[in-house]
């Protein structure tokens, strides 16, 4: 008997249909004799129309109201899949994030959690009752409700399983499993059987909605088994695990792409000592973050700077870096929102020399320009024209062999 806790998202709520269908899910495996605690998101769509709601009134309102409203929505989905299990013949109890207690810090709409007590928990998982607790939110120390920001029911759900010391934490979506690519621009793409952590928290912060990265970090800490899976298909899904150093194992795991992304470049800059930090202190200033870097030196002691920021912040980081340019008597500043990221991500690079010039070549000879480069140990990302984003997907996928089962 194993216990395991499940996560079901919006989607997966989102109909007294599919709640049904999930009920059925968890009775099945309480009759394997499994021991099950089950985390739920708000309905799809729910946490949108009730934050609406609440800044059609106000968009500068309360934080410390806008999680108190939130939070509501998975006060009705623990609730209605409570009521579905009963039906199905399963004890179950509901749970707010409070009622646990999850106690998180008082950083509204983006708290992180603090600790969790599971007693009560254990004790219904112990009287055979399947607690069906609200993700996404939890208490602070004053006693308001707070919320973990967008995805957080995946956090609520690994931080679950590390504090019942649960055998695996299975996160249950729309698709089954972490794929090589988007299958929706390379048909191609292959389900993956495992994944690490660290190639998991790559792909989420590069570009793969797969899972939040706060949860991927959480387990990756806390060692928790962590298992993505369809609601709606069977199938044993991508388990997500330490590190495994098997000969076996693949160069590249996926390639990861995201088309949030814009450029600033800063031309002419003078060439000395604490000018990276008089042009990006001021873009972290206004709370924009910057990706990728590539800093040029010219033979006349002038340097070209250029950066990368989320395309929604491009015209903030742009008219600050107008300013700053004019300080530091740059000759010129350009923007650009026509560029894409488009990443490989692999372990095996590790230990396996000329990944990058394989790289590089494939995209040389589909005809595609490499505007910025940035690697790490286990990663290399390229900006490219954003015209080129599928067809550099579909190339490298095919470089790499990645619809190969290997």
């Amino acid at each position: 008997m194993a216990l395991i806790v499940q996560k079901y998202g919006g989607t997966s709520m989102g109909s007294v249909e599919r709640i049904e269908h999930v009920a059925n899910k968890v009775a099945s495996f309480r009759k394997q004799g499994h021991q099950v605690v089950v985390v739920v998101s708000a309905m799809s769509g729910e946490t949108d129309r009730l934050l609406k709601l609440a800044k059609a009134i106000d968009p500068k309102g309360s934080q410390r109201e806008f999680d108190q409203i939130a939070a509501t929505g998975e006060q009705v989905t623990i609730g209605l899949l409570a009521i579905a299990l009963q039906k199905a013949g399963v004890q179950s109890r509901s749970f707010t994030g409070w009622q646990v207690p999850i106690r998180t810090d008082g950083a509204h709409m983006k708290a992180r959690i603090q600790s969790i007590e599971p007693e009560a928990l254990l004790a219904a998982c112990n009287a055979g009752i399947v607690p069906v607790v609200a993700g996404f939110q939890g208490i602070t120390d004053d006693g308001s409700v707070s919320t973990l920001g967008r995805g957080g029911s995946d956090t609520t759900g690994v931080a679950l399983a590390a504090a019942l010391k649960a055998d695996e934490c299975q996160i249950y979506t729309d698709v089954d499993g972490v794929y090589t690519t988007d299958p929706r621009v390379e048909p191609k793409a292959r389900r993956l059987d495992k994944i690490t952590f660290e190639e998991m928290l790559e792909m989420a912060s590069l570009g793969s909605k797969v899972l939040q990265i706060r949860s991927v970090e959480f387990a990756g800490k806390y060692k928790v088994p962590l298992r993505v899976l369809s609601t709606f298909v069977d199938g044993p899904g991508t388990l997500i695990t330490l590190e495994d150093n098997s000969m076996e194992d693949p160069l590249i795991s996926g390639i990861a792409f995201s088309r949030d992304e814009s450029q600033i470049t800063v031309t002419g800059v003078p060439d000395k000592p604490g000018v990276a930090a008089a042009i990006l202190g001021p873009v972290g200033d206004a709370n924009v973050e910057v990706d990728m870097i590539v800093q040029n030196v010219g033979a006349d002691g002038s340097t070209d700077f250029t950066f990368t920021v989320a395309r929604g912040d491009h015209d903030k980081a742009l008219e600050i870096i107008k300013r700053v340019a004019g300080e530091l008597g740059a000759k010129g500043v350009a923007g650009a929102t026509d560029i894409v990221k488009v990443s490989i991500v692999g372990v095996g690079m590790r230990s396996h020399a000329g990944i990058a010039s394989q790289m590089f070549k494939a995209l040389a000879t589909a005809g595609i320009n490499i505007r910025m480069i940035s690697t790490s140990e286990i990663k290399i990302s390229v900006v490219i024209d954003q015209d080129y984003l599928e067809l550099a997907v579909r190339t490298l996928h095919k470089a790499f062999g990645l619809e190969e089962k290997k």
